[in-house]
């Protein structure tokens, strides 16, 4: 789940990457109905254009309405991906790993 830039609405996204939109924010598609390596384990919330990222265990990240930075998914991490943040300028997002590590995208 992420907030909205302004605080006054939410997303909540699904493993499967189906994605639900309450207060002010903006459906910008999903990757619901698509095939998916691994599960969506994460989003945040993109401050720069009100858009938002996924990311999947495998740490596979996916764009909507927001810059993409890359993704670890070709090259998967050592242990399953838990979660996805953005940085403060909006200029990148971080991916977390389970056994602590932590991949910079920008």
């Amino acid at each position: 789940m992420a907030a909205t830039p302004d605080g006054n609405g939410y997303w909540m996204v699904a493993s499967d990457g189906g994605i639900f939109s309450f207060g002010d924010a903006h459906f910008y598609g999903s990757m619901g109905g698509r095939p998916l390596n691994q599960p969506i384990v994460g989003m945040a919330a993109d401050s720069q254009t009100g858009g938002y990222w996924f990311v999947a265990a495998d740490g596979g990240a996916f764009n909507f309405n927001a810059n993409f930075y890359g993704s670890q998914g070709g090259t998967p991490p050592n242990a399953r991906v838990v979660g996805i943040a953005p940085s403060p300028t909006g200029h990148g997002y971080w991916i977390a790993a389970s056994d602590g590590a932590l991949f910079q995208l920008r």
